[in-house]
């Protein structure tokens, strides 16, 4: 085995990938795909746990599982968890009590590392798709690090053990299975990435294929290596933090990943390792770059960094009382730098040097200790989050008096000035709350077990109406003002919900997203079973509303996305006007998270006009409003924005009210208040549906 040493390309590669992922943190439009700083930090670890576990193979002819482990807890878990509590008690201070319980189960969950399988789990949970971020989710990677450190010792000592049986080289067998774990794990990513890209990005079995990219460079042959020409080495290391380079910017949201697009960081990442391996890293521009001292520095505290980083951002505007500025951005990196650099030379170089807990019992007593203190502090959290939760009123809404917005609203015009009382909204406020007449979930347009519809009768007897509310979380987001006509009007109301999916018969490909054939071949069964399902019962009314300018078709024909979607839209309306069928799409909501910080009206509840935005930012084209302005007969759209928005400008408070639930949907005691304005376009629609098909 060829003699470990310092490595101040590895270092160079840690300054690399630990400002990549900060600054896309920090300014993420300016950096999009800063998120493949992780990838570089898994090739790493890769890398140096398999030469490592091969060393001691080489010296002792065994590996020391025991001792293994209790250097990873004496080297990773002082500052982590040291950090959980410090941003615990932050949320506690800090944040608005709807965030604390997210945030303590999130913490549980980085506690014992499996914080990338929660995320997963959340990734599949539409509801979480607009939940604000905790302030440990970046948790996720180093769950995942500590996963492949569990897993990965206990793999290389069964192939020792299978060596040793077969009295074969070890050598030669390890390469096979990292090779083996590599295209296996390769194949997944592409696979899964495919089919559920939310969940492939966190998920270890579609990472393992990184790490094992590193390991496989820690066992080629020192002779290889050695033949390597300084020229070729220090060009091979330059196109490799190049290559890294190149993925930071050009990758972004909308990049499938981890799948085949990963290779480029991880081999280039890949490539800088090979180039300095074997021999001391030629003196060459690349080198006197990477060696400098300030780079040398950054790699020294690139995990400290990583771990204090993303609390202060989330933290940070709830310290200044107000969203972050340019300037504040700056000084939060300011910050997270002084506390890395602290945190390095008071936390984590102690516990590492400490005689205490040297010999491994005590490593692993006292990883239990912090471990259940830092998971009790989450637990006191959550618990304190469930009593505010319990003490909150619930807010019933006030029916909306005034008549609009701006010029909309002449002299009765609403004031999106008026300071808001209590900016916090909580579960009271959920645009997904039911009323008691509603019943559960039906078998009715079930797809895979997956149950859309229900029915909430508020009639009095077998003639009453029979209305069909249709779409997404945007239509259900309606509720609470739909709720109060059926009550009126004696309705039997039908929901049908389908999340993130259009009730048209679209080519539907993805959310926000492109979703995986199997999700999205789900989503446009649903929509034609429905289709069907009102053609062939014909009710008295259907409203529809969904997040068209977010849910993206593609039917192959190159036209754009708009021209598809108003197209289809209209070809399903009129399906259903041919059957009788009066047909109510409400327009779209202004956009919120998208275009404002989702905080902005906590932090501004006297002034919150400061949180309004140009109302061509906030509504831009929306499909739903596009296919109703050319409709057939027999549609009747609504559009309830000049009660969110003025002639310029759309709110996040109106009348002292908050508008908004979370990222985009509205509060049902919003909503609430509008169900007159809606009642009067259902009235108009279901008048003139009195001639209906036979």
């Amino acid at each position: 085995m060829r003699a470990r040493g310092f490595r101040t390309d590895i270092q160079a590669l840690r300054a690399v990938a630990i400002v990549l992922v900060v600054v896309n943190h920090l300014w993420p439009d300016r950096l999009p795909g800063g998120y493949v700083g992780v990838d570089v930090f898994f090739v790493i670890s890769g890398f140096l746990i398999t030469g490592h576990l091969l060393s001691e193979v080489d010296r002792t002819g065994r590996i020391r599982l025991v001792a293994f482990y209790a250097r990873r807890i004496r080297r990773l878990l002082p500052a982590a968890l040291l950090v959980i509590v410090v941003t615990l008690v932050g949320v506690w201070l800090l944040l608005p009590f709807t965030r604390w319980g997210d945030n303590a189960l999130q913490s549980i969950a980085s506690v014992f590392y499996v914080e990338n399988w929660a995320l997963a789990a959340l990734s599949v949970d539409y509801s979480a798709h607009n939940a604000a971020a905790s302030a440990v989710q970046h948790f996720w990677s180093l769950s995942v690090e500590e996963q492949f450190y569990l897993v990965w010792p206990l793999l290389i000592l069964l192939t020792v053990s299978l060596a040793a049986s077969r009295r074969s080289s070890v050598r030669k067998v390890v390469p096979v299975v990292i090779a083996g774990v590599a295209v296996l794990s390769f194949l997944a990513a592409v696979a899964y990435t495919a089919a559920s890209p939310s969940q492939a990005y966190f998920v270890t079995f579609t990472r393992a294929w990184q790490f094992a990219v590193g390991a496989a460079v820690a066992v080629l042959p020192a002779a290889l290596l050695g033949r390597l020409h300084a020229i070729t080495a220090a060009t091979l290391s330059a196109l490799g933090f190049v290559g890294i380079a190149v993925a930071a910017v050009l990758f972004g949201p909308q990049t499938p990943y981890p799948g085949s697009a990963a290779a480029l960081p991880v081999l280039a990442t890949a490539a800088v390792l090979v180039a300095g391996t074997g021999r001391r890293a030629p003196v060459l521009l690349i080198s006197t770059v990477t060696d400098s001292r300030p780079v040398q520095w950054l790699g020294d505290v690139s995990y400290s960094l990583y771990l204090w980083h993303w609390p202060l951002i989330v933290l940070a505007p709830f310290v200044i009382g107000a969203p972050l500025s340019w300037w504040s951005r700056l000084s939060v990196l300011a910050v997270a730098l002084v506390l890395a650099a602290v945190g390095r030379r008071f936390v984590e170089i102690p516990a590492q040097r400490a005689l205490w807990w040297r010999p491994p019992r005590r490593a692993y007593a006292g990883a239990a200790a912090m471990m259940a203190a830092a998971a009790l502090v989450a637990l006191l959290l959550l618990a304190a989050s469930s009593s505010r939760a319990s003490d909150a009123a619930a807010d019933e809404g006030r029916p909306t008096t005034c008549s609009g917005l701006g010029s909309a609203g002449g002299q009765d015009a609403c004031d999106p000035t008026e300071p808001v009382a209590d900016p916090i909204v909580t579960q009271n406020d959920a645009y997904f709350g039911l009323a008691p007449q509603c019943g559960d979930l039906l078998p009715l347009l079930e797809l895979d077990g997956r149950r859309t519809t229900r029915e909430c009768d508020f009639s009095a007897g077998a003639d009453a109406p029979r209305v069909w509310l249709v779409g997404d979380s945007h239509a259900e987001q309606w509720q609470a003002a739909i709720f109060p006509i059926a009550a009126e009007q004696g309705w039997r109301l039908t929901i049908s919900s389908f999340p993130g999916c259009p009730p048209a018969e679209v080519a539907f490909v993805g959310f926000d997203a492109l979703w995986g054939p199997v999700d999205f071949d789900r989503c446009r069964q649903w929509a034609s079973s429905l289709s069907d399902e009102l053609v062939a019962e014909a009710p008295d009314l259907v409203i529809t509303s969904m997040a068209a300018r977010q849910q993206l078709v593609d039917d192959g024909s190159g036209r754009p996305h708009d021209e598809q979607f108003v197209e289809g839209l209209r070809e399903t309306w009129q399906r259903w006007t041919d059957a009788g069928i009066p047909v109510v799409p409400v327009f779209d909501t202004p956009l919120n998270a998208d275009v404002r910080d989702q905080d902005c009206l906590v932090l501004n509840a006297d002034t919150p006009q400061e949180c309004a935005v140009p109302r061509d930012v906030a509504m831009p084209s929306d499909p739903v409003a596009l296919a109703a302005s050319g409709a057939e007969g027999g549609v009747w759209p609504a559009d309830m924005s000049r009660f969110l928005c003025d002639d310029s400008r759309c709110f996040a408070a109106v009348d002292g009210e908050p508008v908004y639930f979370d990222a985009d949907h509205l509060s049902s005691a919003y909503a609430a208040s509008l169900s007159g304005q809606l009642r009067d376009v259902v009235d108009e629609a279901m008048a003139s549906g009195a001639q209906r098909s036979p």
